[in-house]
């Protein structure tokens, strides 16, 4: 990942924006206008929603499989090529086109040429165990016996022969095992940023504010409904989601292209605004300081700049495995606050046509804007 860049404009913007929204309310005043609030969260999370199952998963496991592809690549392709090659002198000697010692000699040439080595050399090798060699050296030391007189050359061709097949027996089954393992954490670490948030939101230390200022219009005083715990825990909740937020673009910053990174952090940005609006509206009324109001919120928008320098610098050096599955931890997060920001409306009847259409409407706006990026050539494909 050399070279990534930390995207500070973006550091800067998330900042300037969520103070922007929190502080909104707090120092003009103004009241929550729930309806407009309920349409701006609706797209808000439709645009999260979409930016989750289009952007940020899609890429995560792109970077899962092509850190694994890139990992070994070398290697696969180098063993690999050899038991084709080997496979066709083989069948060479089957068709009687050659001998088997100029088998032998064709083999020795796809090593790059035979080697001399010392018998120290030579009895470390035949100690260790055949799972442990790789292919080119388990023919070498075949081709060694050979040469040696050990063994003569039609011997030697069929234990190459068994050295081949065994070889491919076992990358194709090792590929499988380490495929289905590599879905899995793929899964798992979607499932994870979805279960953290969950966990939390029923600790009472919750994400979503939006229903609890919603309720003050149609309460007397300051009695309220959902307040079965203290105000700072909530404002905790908001600002480790916020949190989670940075960890998603920066990972994006630290893995991917500029064009991918820039999409995650409009969604970011798009649910933050009424976000940090929510959490000063619902300050403002759970606070008697408005000093108080304000460090809520300062805390809610430093979290995700904060979070991004961190997991920038914490996974730009490491392998793209780490890098995909904080993404993938973070989609499962965006999953989770776009389904709980909208559940409660869409099943109200009352709401619950508009709450779909705003959603839907916020669907729609990420993929236009995905689609124009990538006619635009400003989405790479692969890394």
């Amino acid at each position: 990942m050399s070279d990534a860049s930390l995207p500070s404009e973006l550091i800067a913007l998330t900042l300037i924006l969520a103070l922007i929204g929190g502080l909104t309310p707090i120092l003009s005043g103004m009241k929550a206008n729930k309806d407009s609030l309920r349409k701006i969260t609706g797209v808000a999370s439709g645009i999260l929603l979409a930016s989750a199952v289009l952007v940020v998963i899609p890429e995560g496991f792109d970077l899962a499989s092509g850190g694994h592809e890139e990992h070994g690549h070398e290697e696969h392709v180098d063993e690999g090529a050899l038991a084709g090659a080997t496979a066709l002198v083989i069948l060479e000697l089957e068709h009687g086109d050659i001998s088997a010692s100029e088998a032998i000699e064709e083999i020795e040439e796809l090593l790059g040429g035979h080697e001399e080595h010392s018998d120290d050399d030579h009895d470390e090798d035949a100690h260790e165990g055949e799972d442990e060699a790789s292919l080119s050296e388990s023919i070498e030391h075949v081709i060694e016996e050979v040469e040696s007189g050990e063994i003569n050359a039609s011997t030697g061709i069929e234990e190459i022969e068994g050295i081949v097949t065994s070889h491919a027996h076992e990358e194709g089954h090792g590929a499988e095992e380490e495929e289905t393992l590599e879905s899995l954490a793929i899964g798992l670490a979607v499932l994870a940023g979805f279960v953290l948030m969950l966990v939390l939101e029923g600790s009472g230390i919750g994400h979503a504010v939006h229903e609890e200022h919603h309720d003050h219009e149609d309460e007397h005083g300051h009695q309220h409904i959902h307040h079965g715990v203290a105000p700072f825990l909530l404002v905790l909740g908001l600002s480790l989601h916020s949190a989670a937020d940075g960890l998603a673009i920066g990972s994006a910053a630290a893995g991917s292209s500029e064009a991918v990174t820039a999409a995650v952090a409009l969604a970011v940005l798009i649910h933050k605004v009424p976000a940090a609006f929510s959490l000063g509206v619902f300050s403002m009324h759970e606070r008697e300081d408005r000093n108080d109001s304000i460090r809520d919120v300062v805390l809610f928008s430093i979290a995700t700049p904060l979070m991004i320098v961190v997991s920038f610098y914490a996974l730009e050096g490491l392998d793209e495995h780490m890098i995909a599955l904080a993404m993938l931890f973070s989609a499962g997060t965006f999953l989770y606050v776009a389904a709980v920001d909208t559940l409660p409306d869409i099943h109200n009847p009352e709401t619950g046509r508009e709450a779909m259409i705003n959603v839907l409407v916020g669907v729609f706006i990420m993929v236009v804007i995905l689609f124009g990026a990538d006619a635009a050539g400003l989405i790479e494909h692969g890394h």
